[in-house]
């Protein structure tokens, strides 16, 4: 890594504030003297790690829902029609190149890479001091510089999932030409310079040079996470798109990498990667944060002052409207697609063929009142995702259409987000003002799962398809180990109930279920050519890590994006008539850099290519 000497040092806090580009001011700037020692940098790190909660009302949070999964067919926006209009059109497919969300999350992946540039440049000036201290297992310097690589290489990745890879890349001479740099995304012939190699570059540093495990401050990034996030971005850049995003084929390396993590990966408490016992046990505080399947986290916690450190989603955005007493806004609620996608077969397998949306949805209205087929088998992961009526939700209740869960039945649909809500029983701690999104539980990036269905794609990409069958099945097994019980809706203690989990893993039957549940394996005959083993990959991603922010990433980098989104559209509008006219254009695999970016950046920030 070079060294640059840099002319104004700025130290920034916390923001949530809407500016362009990069034109980030400082909340509180700070001389050189006083940043210029081991306590200014500490300082600047900090405000680094702080860019995982940036919270900008929707747009910005790094659960990507408003992108990942309403964009990408797994949630409706729910709330009202009228509600945020720039969020109804991403949802429906109307938006321009001016859609306000579109610019906020290009803001705040921008100020992401300001603030790691801001900290290695404080570094850099006293490097020989840093240098000269003892780090967790290289010195202080050198593991400070390789943080600042990782959050600069994250918040550029993060822009190109969304934006693709023809996007401004802001690095320490840029900055230290200037804090507000005026990057071209073309070079002096037009052509596009996608900016892949260059985080790579940073991820790699990152990879090499942060140690296994920290010893305190746990919740920083290790080796381990950085080169799970390398192996992403390589497998990224590895995906066809539609030919117009830089691609390169490297799944060979995301491959060897990806053994590399999965033989010797683990997390600051040493513990080796694994998956957790329980798919619930990833979304209840006090057990999720380290049971071996974190691989990166955004760290949260319940008590503090601060509810940015506690609600990843903002306060109140994700919570049912009244239903839980905690002044839910309503929006964020799964789709009938997406719930139907859990109905299983005889053998505990997903209709893979769309077979799945020619039953009746598993809640419809009657007379008014939300009937649920509880006696339909279902993936025993849904009822951990999604709250249906009629079956327990978390320890709160069993939901009724009278108690005011859905804001808005026909625009949002009769299902309820649950992945990201807390417990009940977490609410104890809580010292600021009660809000629904309040948690303890970590928010998982990338989980030890994603590590396991990614390498499985490597493997079919490589020509290995019965070796991918493994990892995917892994992920299955699991599925089977928990699910929801029957409870009194009077009490919420458990009860007796006519259904079932027909575990086909394990061959065994647990009882008392609040639903039937059945899961079993992928035999070997779908793991036979190309074509099978990739539908199974990609409808077990949608399963394991459904409203986790990654369906319209995935959609988009596998080319697949319109007929699978112009399938839900036809599907959902049934139930939803707002998508009847909606359709996506099958050259949207990136979305339109925000106009407004294009006009601050004096004519040097060019369109990309699927946009003009």
């Amino acid at each position: 890594m070079r060294k640059y000497f840099i002319y104004t040092i700025i130290i920034l806090f916390v923001t949530n504030s809407c500016q362009d580009f990069l034109d980030v001011r400082a909340v509180g700037a700070v001389d050189e003297n006083t940043l210029a020692n081991e306590y200014g940098v500490d300082l600047a790190i900090t405000g680094m790690y702080a860019t995982f909660h940036q919270t900008g009302y929707f747009h910005s949070t790094l659960s990507n829902y408003a992108y990942g999964d309403v964009m990408g067919g797994s949630a409706n926006k729910g709330s009202t029609f009228n509600d945020q209009s720039d969020f109804t059109n991403l949802e429906t497919y109307s938006f321009t190149t001016d859609n306000g969300y579109l610019n906020e999350k290009w803001i705040s992946v921008y100020n992401g890479v300001f603030r790691a540039n801001n900290m290695m440049s404080i570094a850099y000036k006293i490097e020989d001091a840093l240098t000269a201290i003892n780090g967790e297992s290289k010195d202080y310097f050198t593991e400070t510089i390789a943080q600042g690589c990782f959050f600069r290489g994250f918040w550029h990745f993060e822009g190109v999932k969304l934006f693709g890879a023809a996007i401004p890349y802001v690095g320490s001479e840029e900055f230290a030409s200037s804090v507000n740099p005026l990057v071209s995304n073309v070079d002096e012939s037009g052509n596009y310079i996608y900016i892949w190699d260059k985080i790579i570059e940073d991820l790699k540093y990152a990879y090499d040079n942060l140690p296994d495990t920290w010893s305190t401050d746990k919740g920083r990034i290790n080796k381990w996470a950085a080169g799970a996030l390398l192996a992403k971005v390589m497998a990224y850049q590895s995906s066809p798109y539609n030919g117009k995003n830089g691609s390169v084929n490297k799944w060979g390396e995301v491959k060897t990498l990806l053994e590399t993590i999965i033989n010797n990966g683990k997390d600051n408490n040493g513990t080796k990667y694994q998956l957790a016992d329980t798919y619930e046990s990833l979304y209840t505080a006090g057990e999720s944060d380290w049971t071996g399947e974190s691989v990166l986290d955004i760290q949260m916690a319940i008590s503090g002052t601060q509810s940015n450190t506690n609600s990843i989603n903002g306060t109140s955005h994700i919570g049912m409207s009244g239903a839980l007493g905690t002044g839910g806004w309503g929006f964020y609620q799964p789709s009938y697609d997406m719930v139907n996608s859990h109905i299983v077969d005889e053998n505990g397998l997903p209709y893979i063929d769309k077979r799945y949306q020619e039953i009746d949805p598993l809640t419809t209205l009657v007379d008014g009142n939300p009937k649920t087929k509880l006696e339909v088998f279902t993936d025993p992961r849904l009822d951990i995702t999604v709250g249906r009526f009629n079956v327990p939700y978390w320890d709160w209740s069993v939901p009724t259409i009278t108690d005011g869960w859905v804001r808005d039945v026909g625009n949002g649909g009769l299902y309820l987000n649950k992945k990201n809500i807390p417990k009940k029983a977490d609410k104890g701690n809580l010292s600021v003002s009660t809000v629904t999104g309040s948690t303890a539980k970590n928010f998982h990036l990338i989980r030890f799962a994603d590590i396991l269905l990614l390498y499985a794609e490597s493997l079919i990409e490589t020509g290995d398809f019965e070796g991918a069958m493994d990892p995917v099945n892994q992920v299955r097994s699991r599925a089977a180990n928990s699910y929801v019980k029957a409870v009194n809706p009077k009490t919420m203690e458990e009860t007796t109930s006519e259904f079932v989990l027909e575990d086909l893993v394990n061959s065994n039957e647990h009882i008392n279920a609040a639903a039937n549940y059945r899961v079993g394996l992928y035999p070997s005959s779908q793991f036979a050519s190309n074509e099978s083993a990739t539908e199974a990959l990609r409808f077990e991603r949608k399963l394991e890590l459904s409203l986790e922010g990654h369906r319209w990433y995935d959609l988009a980098r596998w080319g697949t994006i319109a007929d699978e989104l112009n399938n839900y559209v036809n599907y959902e509008q049934q139930y939803l008539p707002k998508f009847t006219n909606s359709t996506y254009n099958k050259d949207w695999v990136t979305l339109p850099i925000p106009y407004n970016q294009i006009i601050t950046m004096e004519g040097i920030l060019v369109q990309n290519e699927n946009w003009k």
